[in-house]
């Protein structure tokens, strides 16, 4: 694993209206690292996602991601940064092919004004090159050769999830942000998501900062664990150290539950 930090959470908090849906809330995540957040629902672990993303606005603290702040950006610089990420919900274009949906993820990365896109000047070109460069690239890490050319509406609910994770990487991220990348999916997809989690880490270089509800594979892919209850950090360590901490086995499962327990509960 690569040393150094490449984002910095610091007293992150947000309010809506009286409630506190973030509460001084302090981490960092690694270089070559994936760091997961966990907690029982309403703990906060999306809305740290969407702060992070600037889909919200937080109240006070700080988020610094490779030399930028980002508490001052709008969402679309901050994509333009090298964040990009994925959601609980599918978002995808469902009339659109696989391809099509994996072409949208480059947007970030065109160049070039309404005047050269219209006349395909040279430049233009270039970029449209590269980008379906990048996507076949893509389409063969995640083994999406048999969906290229589908509509998104003809597929089953595991490919689209992957499907989702491409366009994502398509962007070229720095830092990917996947959102319960395990939501819906049965035993042997899950098993596979944990398998592309380890390889975007370990082969493509990039950090993931995840939310997950499945402790078995929390424990498989993460680095390390932060734990939260009620907007609130509980515990941060490995996920065998998170896992045992009686403050998480209290918030998942009560004070008489024991650590054996606490597997594939959603938080």
């Amino acid at each position: 694993m690569s040393t150094g930090n490449l984002l910095s959470v610091q007293n992150l908090s947000v309010r809506f209206g009286g409630l506190a849906a973030v509460s001084n809330v302090s981490f960092d995540v690694r270089r070559g690292e994936v760091f997961t957040l966990i907690g029982p629902n309403g703990a906060g672990k999306t809305t740290v996602l969407n702060l992070i993303s600037r889909i919200y606005q937080p109240t006070s603290g700080d988020i610094h991601f490779d030399g930028h702040c980002l508490t001052a950006m709008k969402p679309d610089a901050v994509a333009g940064l090298g964040i990009a990420r994925t959601f609980q919900n599918i978002e995808l274009f469902e009339q659109a092919t696989v391809l099509q949906n994996l072409l949208i993820g480059r947007h970030t990365r065109s160049h070039g004004n309404f005047w050269q896109h219209l006349l395909f000047t040279p430049s233009v070109w270039e970029d449209e090159r590269a980008a379906r460069e990048k996507v076949e690239e893509i389409i063969d890490f995640l083994d999406l050769q048999h969906y290229r050319d589908t509509v998104i509406a003809g597929l089953p609910y595991g490919v689209r999830k992957v499907v989702e994770l491409g366009r994502a990487l398509c962007v070229e991220p720095k830092l990917l942000l996947l959102d319960e990348p395990s939501s819906g999916l049965n035993t042997e997809e899950t098993n596979d998501m944990a398998f592309w989690i380890d390889d975007i880490r370990d082969d493509l270089g990039i950090p993931i900062l995840m939310v997950e509800h499945d402790m078995a594979l929390v424990s498989r892919v993460s680095d390390r664990v932060l734990a939260m209850n009620h907007g609130e950090v509980v515990a941060l360590g490995s996920p065998a150290e998170v896992k045992a901490h009686p403050d998480v086995i209290e918030a998942y499962l009560g004070k008489s539950q024991d650590v054996s327990t606490l597997r594939r509960r959603r938080p």
